[in-house]
């Protein structure tokens, strides 16, 4: 799910050439299989395309990506258990980290009262966390579409910014805590400049979770 918004956010920017949007999971369970036809059928409905095969997060892949987005607390801890370096397990973040609506206890703002782009702070990861709807209805997942939308906005600003050189390229809030599907970001490295936390992106890749161009 996560995938597919921000793929359509860097679209609709205009960053399709510079970000690749990818995703995978933390485990293997349903390896080459497609989509759950609750999320296909709620993003359809919200207008977005879907095209997903599950396959699961391999650590070799942290050397070509700059950002990956773990959904969850759990995703967080098991993605940087897998990095090879400090370097990239500092390239994992929570999704909701970049909602600018989400204040330091997980509770949300009223719309308008934070600025667009501002980071909470002091948020304890699983304050941040995306439910995993698999076993409810549709309102758990129309609830993640909800959740996946508010924060894809800060995460293509922090994108953005990097490719343009501006602020930290992670950006997002650091959390304390290391939680489905992981999306990874990733840029080509002649597109963006080097920098000590690079972009990846839930279910996907910026050029990245889950390959070619990335995120996750």
């Amino acid at each position: 799910m996560a995938e597919a918004v921000f793929r359509a956010r860097v679209e609709e920017d205009g960053l399709d050439g510079l970000v690749v949007v990818d995703s995978a999971g933390t485990g293997g369970w349903h390896e080459g299989d497609g989509a759950d036809p609750r999320t296909v059928a709620v993003l359809r409905a919200a207008g977005y395309e879907e095209d997903h095969v599950a396959r699961r997060f391999r650590a070799a892949w942290f050397a070509t990506l700059d950002l990956v987005i773990a959904l969850d607390e759990g995703h967080l801890r098991a993605l940087r258990r897998l990095a090879p370096t400090a370097q990239d397990a500092a390239k994992v973040r929570l999704l909701r980290s970049y909602d600018p609506a989400v204040s330091p206890d997980g509770a949300v703002h009223p719309a308008g009262t934070v600025s667009s782009g501002e980071a909470p702070t002091g948020a304890r990861s699983h304050d941040l966390d995306v439910p995993d709807p698999y076993y409810g209805g549709m309102a758990g997942f129309e609830e993640c579409l909800e959740m996946t939308e508010a924060a894809s906005g800060g995460l293509l600003a922090a994108v953005r910014a990097t490719l343009e050189g501006e602020g930290a390229p992670a950006g997002g809030q650091s959390v304390d805590e290391d939680r489905s599907p992981t999306e990874l970001l990733r840029s080509p490295t002649d597109r963006v400049r080097p920098s000590t936390e690079q972009i990846r992106s839930s279910t996907g890749q910026v050029r990245s979770s889950a390959g070619e161009p990335s995120v996750a």
